[in-house]
């Protein structure tokens, strides 16, 4: 429910107000915030609350973990499989690849340059790649694939890369000729838009080893398609392909290496999960001259809309109209054509015949018309780098992910991006709308709305790694705990230990005030968020930080904000020095070390220093170390312990 204020034995302190169901309500003292995970799941999807003390909880994320340790054998047991299976080995790089890779006319990302290193010292192991390369349109996946397939071609080997449609298919052909056109290399595509005869003559000689690399869609999976040598398959988008597909896809990977390549962003967590038992590389960094979308939140005005659309065809490009209502489009492309005679427009939707809707995207990229009006169908996939203006209709109706993935759609280029997310006029946003429309405006930076409006793509994405069914137990426990137990199963499978749990922290009970007031942060979500991170903070580096960030941001610090930040030093010191507990009671002080520690001599004689006649010992089990803190004010007390421990 967020932070409350308490007051007991006359100190203040904050609280996070957890409610169970049958409003049972749990105050957990907010430097024990680390104890609580968000639970984040799919965009719309509501947990169902357990009651506080019951079973229900501790059920149902127990199925959730039998399923995930099922989930991580069957992945373990293919990876060992993968790791036994003969495979090829590729030569090491010759002088024309790195003569070939100095012809990339733009400059390597470091997450590019890591994955194509990745690739290629995959390549030449004997065993059979499988690689998943995560990373936005854009952002250079094609060209660690091009380069993998022109290893592959030099030793004689063949290569097919398989798309879901067939505007992907021809984008992709255009891209593998352009690159290989001075070396003799033959690309050639299968797809709809070749006619009957250009395609046998093609299989024909792909069967003979003519062809070095054939880019197609489910064509390729076709009885009638026979490679003389394959030795690399590349797939994009492989979630796109229906099951029986994808059981050909596999029949086609026995012997071969795999490059997978996704849009879908990957998180790091999940990353960290799968670490040895699925190869991945991420490309997080946008191209060096991506300029962020200039995004305005505004009332739907025609007159608003008609300059952005002439403003973006005057300067020789073209606009997406995004309006989500399959009955009305037609109309509205209509309204839209009077309002802008200049420009030319077209539909598409997701219920027109798959030629249909083809023709329409391949017109589109072929720049036949101006502006394309349609629903969320452009949400991922193609690259359209002419299309720079984006207008979303009723933009409150859309959850944030849907959102900040529209917006990925336009920006591809150096050229600068426009997004218009409209609402009708005087209307009232409803609070939720209204955060999230203010929240995209915010959020403009590339990767800075990623951790914002990415969980739901992540789950979405995280179900596409792991397979559709683990999308529901995502939801059922949320994301990080889901992942948290994936980790540990493969780690106990693996035979490692499980990932060592952070010492425990001090206890602290000092009577000092330590909160952060609303008169200095009113945001109860940015409160818990610093809370967390102080109470996280593996060392003073990490709290000093975070003292100077917030100081930046909301001013100089009112004296419990700042014995906060003085007590989360003096903690981590604490933690440093084996201390155990730290408790004040009355006017005495009591620091107790764990079992069997006790400080260096010089330590104990620099406390006596700074503490004098207040300081006493006992050594009855664990030492403890007592101070008398009559006549003490909080400040001078707070400024005694940071001396002896910190040293400030």
């Amino acid at each position: 429910m967020g932070i409350c204020e308490k007051e007991t034995d006359d100190l203040k302190r904050d609280y996070l107000e957890i409610v169970y169901a049958g409003e049972a309500r749990l105050f957990v003292p907010v430097d024990q915030v680390d104890l609580v995970q968000k639970y984040t799941g799919p965009e719309g999807t509501t947990p169902r609350l357990s009651r506080m003390g019951g079973s229900d909880w501790a059920r149902l994320k127990q199925r959730v973990k039998k399923r995930v340790q099922e989930l991580a054998e069957g992945l373990l047991a293919l990876y060992a499989q993968r790791s036994n299976a003969p495979g090829y080995a590729f030569s090491q790089d010759t002088v024309w690849q790195r003569e070939f890779e100095d012809g990339f006319p733009y400059e390597e990302t470091p997450d590019q340059e890591e994955a194509i290193r990745d690739v290629k010292v995959d390549m030449e192991r004997k065993r059979p790649m499988d690689r998943l390369i995560c990373g936005d349109v854009g952002f250079g996946k094609t060209e660690v694939a091009i380069r993998a397939a022109f290893k592959a071609v030099q030793d004689g080997k063949q290569v097919a890369v398989l798309v879901p449609t067939t505007v992907l298919a021809n984008q992709h052909y255009l891209t593998f000729r352009d690159r290989f056109s001075h070396y003799p290399v033959r690309v050639e595509m299968l797809s709809r838009f070749r006619t009957p005869t250009e395609q046998k003559k093609t299989l024909t000689d792909l069967q003979k080893g003519m062809v070095d690399v054939i880019i197609g869609t489910h064509r390729l999976l076709s009885g009638d398609v026979v490679f003389k040598d394959l030795g690399l398959l590349v797939i994009d988008e492989e979630q796109r392909f229906g099951v029986a597909h994808k059981e050909k896809i596999k029949m086609l990977k026995a012997n071969v290496d795999v490059i997978a390549m996704t849009a879908t962003p990957i998180p790091r967590t999940l990353q960290m999960s799968l670490g040895g038992v699925r190869d991945l590389s991420l490309i997080e960094t946008p191209p060096e001259d991506r300029l962020p979308v200039q995004t305005y939140v505004l009332e739907y005005e025609p007159e608003m809309v008609r300059d952005a659309i002439l403003k973006e065809i005057q300067r020789g490009g073209q606009a997406f109209y995004v309006h989500n209502r399959v009955r009305s489009i037609s109309s509205i492309a209509h309204y839209l054509q009077g309002l802008v005679p200049e420009a030319s427009f077209r539909i598409a939707h997701g219920q027109m015949k798959e030629d249909d809707l083809e023709k329409v995207m391949w017109d589109f990229l072929n720049k036949e018309f101006d502006c394309l009006v349609c629903t969320t169908i452009i949400e991922s996939g193609l690259d359209f780098p002419n299309v720079n203006t984006l207008i979303v209709e009723n933009a409150d109706w859309f959850g944030l992910a849907q959102l900040y993935q529209l917006r990925g759609r336009v920006g591809r280029s150096n050229r600068l991006a426009y997004a218009y997310f409209t609402f009708t006029r005087d209307k009232v946003l409803t609070e939720q709308a209204e955060k999230r429309l203010r929240a995209l405006q915010e959020f403009t930076e590339f990767g800075s709305g990623f951790k914002l409006a990415m969980r739901d793509l992540e789950i979405r994405g995280a179900g596409n790694v792991l397979g559709a069914e683990q999308h529901g137990h995502m939801a059922a426990v949320g994301f990080d705990l889901y992942n948290r137990l994936l980790q540990e199963a493969v780690s106990e499978l693996k035979g490692e230990k499980p990932p060592e749990q952070m010492a425990a922290a001090p206890h602290f009970d000092l009577r000092v005030d330590s909160y952060i007031p609303d008169s200095y942060i009113r945001d109860g979500r940015q409160k818990v968020d610093i809370y967390r991170r102080l109470s996280m903070a593996g060392g003073l580096d990490e709290v000093m930080e975070l003292a100077r960030e917030v100081c930046d941001r909301f001013g100089k610090m009112p004296a419990p904000v700042s014995y906060l930040f003085d007590l989360a030093g003096i903690r981590v010191r604490a933690s440093e020095l084996k201390i155990r507990e730290v408790q004040h009671t009355g006017y005495t002080l009591v620091m107790q070390f764990e079992e069997g520690v006790v400080p260096p001599g010089e330590q104990l004689a620099s406390w006596s220093g700074i503490f004098g006649q207040r300081l006493s010992f006992s050594t009855v089990g664990a030492l403890e170390i007592r101070l008398d803190t009559r006549g003490l004010a909080p400040r001078d007390l707070i400024a005694m312990l940071k001396k002896a421990l910190i040293g400030g």
